[in-house]
C-alpha cells in the first residue's frame, strides 16, 4: 500500500514530529471524512507501506531527520508557486526560505524524489498571464539542476473556497489562455532542463508535449523502491487523476498555511480548533478517541511483486 501524506493537510510543515512519532509506533489512527466517528487504524510497518509520498509547501521541520525514513521509498510533492502573502499568506520567504529548503532537500534525496508543483494556477488583474510567466522562469532557473519534473494544473473553483476567495476577482480562463500559457511554460521548463504534466486537467496538452500526471506514481515509486508494483488507479479520486491507488493519513482543517485557494480548509476558526488539538504523542492528528468513535483495522497487504533486475532498474539521480 501507499501513504498518502497529504493531501489533506501539510505534514511535513507542521505535524513532523506526530508523523515520526506514528512511524516509532508504527500505525495512525485516521478519522473517516465523511463519518468522523469511523476511524481506521492504519499499519505504517514497512512490511506493508511500499512508499509514502510527502505533500508540502514547506519541508524545513524534516529535514534533519530524512534517516528515519531509510526503510520506506518516498519522495515529495513540492508547491511552490509566485504568488504573494495576499494568496499564501503564512508561508515564511520564498527566496530566503522555501526555495533554499527546495534545493537543500533535493541535494539530500536526489532530484527524481523532489516534484515541483506550480498550482492552482489562476489570472487576474495582479496575476497575469505576463506575472505567471516570468515568476516561472525565475522559479524553473532555480530549481531546473534540482527536479526533474513540474506539474501544474488551473483552478478549479470548489465551492468550499468560494468565499475566501471571492475578494481575489479572478477571471476566468478560456482554453486559448491555458493553451498560450502552458505552451510559454514548456518552453521555459525545457530551457531548464524540466519536464511538465498536467494534475487532473480535463483538457488535453498532448500535443505540446505535455501529458497528464500520476502524483502518487507508480513507476517513480519502483524506481525508488527498486521493485515491481502490483497495484491500479485509485478509484477514488476523479477520472482525469493518473494516481495509483494509497491511503491518506491527514486530516482535513488542519493546514496552518491559509492559502486561499486551498479546498482542505473550509474555515479558520476550524483550523485553529483543531490544531489547537492536536498533540504529537497522539495516534490521531488532533483529538482523541470519543465514547461514540468506532476504530477498526484497515485491511492492508504490500503491493510489491518482486525485486527488479539488475537490468530493468532505471538509473538514478
Amino acid at each position: 500500500m501507499i501513504i498518502s501524506a497529504s493531501r489533506r493537510t501539510d505534514i511535513p510543515s507542521f505535524y513532523s514530529e506526530w508523523f515520526f512519532q506514528r512511524l516509532k509506533e508504527q500505525y495512525v489512527l485516521v478519522r473517516n471524512p465523511v463519518n468522523p466517528h469511523l476511524i481506521s487504524r492504519i499499519s505504517l510497518s514497512p512490511d506493508v507501506v511500499d512508499g509514502i509520498v510527502f505533500w508540502t509547501k514547506n519541508p524545513l521541520p524534516m529535514l534533519d531527520r530524512l534517516s528515519e525514513l531509510e526503510k520506506y521509498p518516498f519522495y515529495f510533492q513540492f508547491t511552490l508557486t509566485a504568488y504573494g502573502k495576499d494568496i499564501e499568506p503564512n508561508l515564511p520567504s520564498k527566496n530566503t526560505v522555501i526555495i533554499p529548503a527546495f534545493q537543500q532537500l533535493s541535494r539530500r534525496i536526489g532530484k527524481h524524489r523532489v516534484i515541483w508543483r506550480y498550482d492552482p494556477i489562476f489570472f487576474n488583474e495582479v496575476y497575469t498571464m505576463e506575472y505567471h510567466c516570468r515568476y516561472f522562469r525565475v522559479l524553473a532557473s532555480k530549481l531546473g539542476a534540482f527536479t526533474e519534473k513540474c506539474t501544474v494544473s488551473f483552478l478549479d473553483p470548489y465551492k468550499s473556497i468560494a468565499k475566501s476567495i471571492q475578494s481575489l476577482k479572478i477571471q476566468a480562463e478560456t482554453e486559448k489562455q491555458q493553451y498560450e500559457l502552458l505552451q510559454r511554460f514548456s518552453r521555459i521548463a525545457q530551457n531548464a532542463g524540466i519536464t511538465i504534466d498536467t494534475c487532473a486537467e480535463p483538457a488535453d496538452f498532448s500535443n505540446l508535449g505535455i501529458p497528464h500526471a500520476c502524483c502518487i506514481d507508480r513507476q517513480r515509486l519502483e524506481r525508488i523502491g527498486q521493485w515491481k508494483l502490483s497495484i491500479g488507479k485509485d478509484p477514488n479520486q476523479r477520472k482525469e487523476c493518473g494516481c495509483i491507488s494509497s491511503i491518506d493519513i491527514g486530516a482535513y482543517n488542519t493546514c496552518k498555511n491559509g492559502c486561499l485557494y486551498c479546498y482542505a480548509n473550509s474555515a479558520p476558526s476550524l483550523v485553529i480548533k483543531n490544531t489547537q488539538n492536536h498533540n504529537p504523542l497522539l495516534p490521531l492528528l488532533f483529538g482523541q478517541i470519543g465514547t461514540n468513535d468506532i476504530v477498526k483495522d484497515r485491511k492492508m497487504k504490500s503491493c510489491r511483486e518482486g525485486q527488479m533486475s539488475l537490468f530493468s532498474l532505471p538509473e538514478t539521480q
